[in-house]
């Protein structure tokens, strides 16, 4: 029973470092981007409201990454020390952690981006459909079908 019970939680722990694979794709890569945004001649132009959006958004990138590097660090804490349930449960709440600052990091990198080429009800608009899309694809559907999954008796 231990073995099946250790065996379980290893494997959950694998689907979450797949999980963190492609969640650290898109954090590096819009941290990349805002890391060259100030460099470059446009971001002179900027309004005191898009630096301050560049401000929350670039944070917000930062401490998705921590949080989605987070859990390489701890699991060389606990190698090989029989703690793969402490280590799935940690890398569930970093994960959870690192993909809700990547939606305020996008939102708000998509407000700065679209404010400054665009007026800003129609840049509030657009940042607001592209929330709803983030809530749709990343909350609704996932624990809406989990919910609908448990409730007909499905396994995983």
């Amino acid at each position: 029973m231990a073995e099946k019970t250790e065996t379980r939680w290893r494997r959950r722990y694998t689907e979450l470092l797949q999980e963190l694979r492609i969640a650290q794709t898109g954090v590096q890569i819009l941290f990349a981007f805002l890391l060259a945004l100030p460099f470059s001649s446009a971001f002179g132009e900027t309004t005191t409201f898009q630096r301050t959006l560049y401000i929350i958004s670039f944070l917000a990138t930062a401490a998705a990454a921590v949080a989605t590097i987070a859990p390489v660090a701890f699991h060389r804490a606990l190698f090989r020390q029989g703690r793969d349930p402490e280590l799935a449960r940690f890398t569930h709440w970093m994960t959870t952690t690192g993909l809700l600052l990547l939606v305020l990091a996008v939102v708000v990198a998509v407000l700065l981006v679209t404010d400054f080429v665009l007026e800003l009800p129609l840049a509030l608009a657009l940042t607001g459909l592209t929330l709803l899309w983030l809530l749709l694809l990343w909350v609704l559907v996932p624990f809406g079908r989990s919910r609908t999954d448990s409730d007909s008796g499905a396994s995983g």
